[in-house]
């Protein structure tokens, strides 16, 4: 890749209180504006870890982070209004609706009023929800909820977005739509920084990929040619099974 980083990370180390293991270890990484870049690993891997400290959700034990051109550590509030993060977890409020829970994350990023409205209806709209705006987060599938959850990263046009598990667990329709809304983001211009366990997925939709496993980056690069590179493996997922091995992950 040429041109500077967007996002620079150097020597990045992270221990969890009562742990002897770091849960990443020493890992440095550049990731170049425009990007679909996949952290990929096992469970425990790391991924979880690097992706919370990227959105300034955790500290790290050493290392440095340079989002934009800024540390992260000393300029976390400018970071965040140019991120968008979307977090394993469904990140909503059940006994809300989905536009209530919306307007909610608006507001948390100084997003008001008529504007903030028209942004919400649209998103609603484009993934299918726009009859259900009203309705409360608890009755909605799991897909729906993913699909709402993207949209709470998304509303203030973040330069660059955060994923982590966007599309665990939900219904292919909800995977097709939620991955192609990021191949149309990230053409105009949203850098995409996502974690997954699907290496087809991966695969087809990154323009690299860094492979981690306990808390080491072991492989970095375009996915299809780390698959030229190793023809015996055919595809992104024996490659990933044959670097980090077959043993089972809590």
């Amino acid at each position: 890749m040429s041109g500077n980083p967007i996002i620079e990370i150097r020597e990045l180390t992270k221990f969890y209180k009562g742990n002897d293991e770091p849960a990443i270890n020493n890992i440095s990484l550049e990731i170049f504006n425009g990007e679909i870049f996949g952290l990929l690993g096992p469970n425990g891997a790391g991924k979880t870890t690097t992706i919370s400290i990227l959105c300034g959700l955790f500290a790290p034990t050493s290392g440095k982070v340079n989002i934009d051109g800024l540390d992260i550590h000393s300029n976390l509030d400018q970071v965040k209004q140019i991120i968008g993060a979307v977090p394993q977890d469904v990140a909503l409020y059940p006994t809300l609706t989905a536009l209530e829970n919306l307007t909610f994350y608006g507001n948390m990023y100084g997003l008001k009023g008529k504007d903030l409205r028209d942004k919400i209806m649209v998103k609603l709209s484009f993934f299918g929800l726009e009859k259900v705006a009203k309705k409360s987060i608890s009755t909605f599938s799991g897909g729906m909820k993913r699909r709402v959850n993207l949209i709470a990263g998304l509303l203030h046009n973040p330069k660059i977005l955060f994923l982590d598990e966007p599309t665990v667990g939900i219904d292919v329709q909800s995977r097709i739509v939620i991955l192609d809304y990021l191949k149309e983001i990230n053409k105009t211009g949203t850098t995409i920084i996502y974690t997954s366990h699907y290496m087809e997925e991966a695969e087809n939709l990154c323009s690299r990929v860094a492979i981690i496993d306990r808390g080491i980056i072991i492989s970095i690069g375009n996915p299809k040619e780390l698959v030229s590179e190793h023809p015996e493996y055919k595809n992104l997922e024996n490659i990933f099974i044959h670097l980090t091995g077959k043993e089972l992950r809590d």
